[in-house]
């Protein structure tokens, strides 16, 4: 490899992709976009979702248990006079979410020393609604369990019972995200589809209309060798989308205050290494490539496994077996693991060394089949 000649191929792609204003404004823009829009839509977590209440006690305690459900900002409490307009709001798919206080809650809340005498609720969720279901409960459960809780203790004292109902107390907690901020999940995964999907659409695209025009073909006809090209395309490229990793984790931690738990520096150097990786990607896609069109179509069609396989979205154990052995194959399995690793556990280098192992080995393949593509076509 003369490094003269690789010197001369980085400046020649480094010029042409800084003077491409709109290539530049995709490469700055959609990442931040992505960061902000994924991060928002799917959050998983719950937030003013409008909860139906039916207060059939109205006491000073079911009055409290609703005004507590609403002040920690994940429900939104509306009040409906009767049931069956309760009802009704479920129906039409106003509510997905109401709760039902039954006449005697006070009661059983001041002698629910017994299980028979407990304090009783109706939580009624709208299950044609099963992700925004199994979320809404699961916060809700936990709100209601602890308010319940505090209502008991202090009817317990005005009864002259210390200690309130009898009972498990059960603790639960929360590691590496005690919050459940569903934000600090998604921002983690953002990663991963954007230097996944991006990289590859930008490779593909730029490299085919090269080659439509006729300069991909001189560049090959050069005394240049098919590493040296490998190398002009992907470095320059791969300097710029590593500065967007570093512009998207100051948005994520100045717009959203998601800051990696872990070595900051550590999280650009393996996202570096892996756009490497996905340019490679680029690079093979472009070479069955005939037309711009058909790049692109491939990338997305590309990308659709990608967000539903690699769990970006999706956790990859909650899958079938089978499915679970195919998300292997997929690179960005790997990142976004490490990211969340890096960015939600504080981990180093040791203990994510099976995945930044793997991502290695597709490092390698991708490449050599890149540089066996160029070679081929030269």
């Amino acid at each position: 490899m003369n490094l003269r000649r690789l010197r001369t191929l980085l400046v020649r792609e480094a010029r042409a992709t800084w003077r491409d204003a709109f290539t530049m404004t995709i490469l700055v823009s959609v990442p931040l976009a992505a960061l902000l829009v994924f991060s928002s839509i799917l959050s998983t977590e719950v937030k003013d979702l409008a909860l139906g209440v039916h207060d059939a006690c109205g006491t000073a305690s079911s009055r409290s248990l609703v005004a507590e459900l609403s002040a920690r900002g994940t429900f939104s409490a509306r009040p409906f006079a009767t049931r069956d307009a309760l009802d009704r709001a479920l129906v039409d798919g106003s509510l997905s979410v109401a709760l039902v206080i039954p006449p005697d809650f006070d009661r059983q809340l001041r002698g629910g020393r017994t299980r028979e005498a407990a304090a009783q609720l109706e939580v009624i969720y709208d299950g044609a609604e099963a992700v925004l279901a199994a979320n809404a409960e699961g916060f809700l459960r936990g709100l209601v369990t602890a308010a319940v809780a505090d209502l008991a203790g202090g009817a317990g004292a005005r009864d002259g019972r210390a200690g309130g109902p009898r009972g498990v107390a059960v603790v639960t907690r929360a590691l590496y995200n005690p919050e459940l901020d569903g934000t600090r999940y998604m921002v983690a995964g953002v990663f991963g589809f954007v230097l996944s999907f991006l990289t590859t659409l930008i490779t593909a695209v730029s490299i085919v209309n090269e080659r439509i025009t006729g300069t991909f073909e001189q560049l090959q006809v050069t005394p240049a060798t098919s590493l040296e090209i490998l190398l002009g395309k992907i470095l320059p490229l791969g300097a710029v989308f590593a500065a967007d990793v570093v512009l998207m984790m100051v948005a994520a931690g100045l717009l959203l205050g998601v800051w990696p738990e872990g070595n900051p520096l550590f999280f650009v150097g393996v996202s570096a290494f892996y756009v490497l990786t996905s340019l490679a990607l680029g690079l093979i896609i472009s070479a069955t490539s005939a037309t711009t069109a058909e790049a692109v179509q491939k990338t997305v069609l590309f990308s659709i496994p990608l967000v539903q396989l690699s769990g970006f979205a999706f956790p990859t154990r909650n899958m079938p077996t089978v499915v679970r052995w195919l998300a292997e194959v997929f690179p960005a399995t790997h990142y976004i693991r490490v990211s969340r690793g890096i960015y939600l556990r504080g981990e180093g280098p040791l203990s994510l060394a099976p995945e930044l192992c793997l991502l290695v080995l597709f490092a390698g393949v991708l490449i050599a089949l890149a540089l066996r593509t160029i070679g081929a076509r030269t």
